[in-house]
């Protein structure tokens, strides 16, 4: 069992940056980031192995970068000119390996909610 706690989330304007951290309370293959926007399903925003291949949605990607520190299990997710449209709830999930990321992630946070004013 892993468990995972968001954190980073809050207001920022459009143009600006958040920096989401999610510490995992043990070591997990691949960990990623999903939102939920209202009204939405939830979706990924990316993922990312403990070889660093790297997987993100075609919405955020040159905007968004994520990372992580394997020797803190934490993962990060840093976003850039971001927009009213990232609005969301962010949540932090981990998986066994990147065929989960599409198809259904092991373990998931509480979120944390990110509202971006235009």
């Amino acid at each position: 069992q892993v468990q995972l706690a968001e954190s980073g989330g809050g207001l920022a304007q459009a143009g600006g940056s958040l920096r989401l951290s999610c510490a995992a309370s043990g070591k997990a293959p691949v960990m990623g980031w999903y939102r939920q926007a209202p009204e939405e399903q939830r979706e990924l925003v990316a993922a990312i192995s403990d070889g660093g291949t790297t997987k993100y949605s075609k919405t955020v990607m040159g905007r968004f970068t994520i990372s992580r520190d394997e020797a803190k299990n934490t993962v990060y997710l840093q976003m850039d000119s971001l927009k009213p449209e990232d609005t969301g709830v962010y949540y932090c999930a981990a998986a066994s390996s990147m065929a989960r990321v599409a198809g259904g992630m092991d373990y998931w946070g509480k979120g944390t909610l990110v509202t971006v004013s235009s």
